[in-house]
């Protein structure tokens, strides 16, 4: 199973993953979110195409399990890879209550 992976623009450690089946024979001018709804495309944001990837059972991928990406793409057409919980972003500006404490 083939796929292409897009990384938002909206949210770091956010990507796409959208089915490929005729990877060798579809253009490169598709939309990569036109498989989401109006509302993930909005969350989602600019799509940046990351790669290329195959998968298989026996892949290994780092964050989300393999067998759950295949099915996504083979009932939705697409898998959204959240970031993961309690990422910390060193650039993130602190609420306001907790300045100076």
């Amino acid at each position: 199973m083939h796929c292409d992976i897009y990384k938002s623009s909206k949210k770091d450690e956010m990507y796409l993953y959208v089915a490929r089946p005729n990877h060798s024979n579809e253009a490169e001018n598709t939309d990569p979110l036109a498989v989401l709804s109006e509302a993930l495309r909005v969350a989602f944001g600019r799509a940046t195409h990351v790669m290329h990837l195959e998968l298989s059972e026996s892949r290994k991928l780092a964050r989300v399990n393999v067998l759950h990406v295949m099915d996504s793409l083979q009932t939705k057409g697409y898998f959204i890879q959240m970031p993961p919980e309690g990422l910390i972003n060193p650039n993130a500006v602190e609420p306001e209550g907790l300045r100076g404490a």
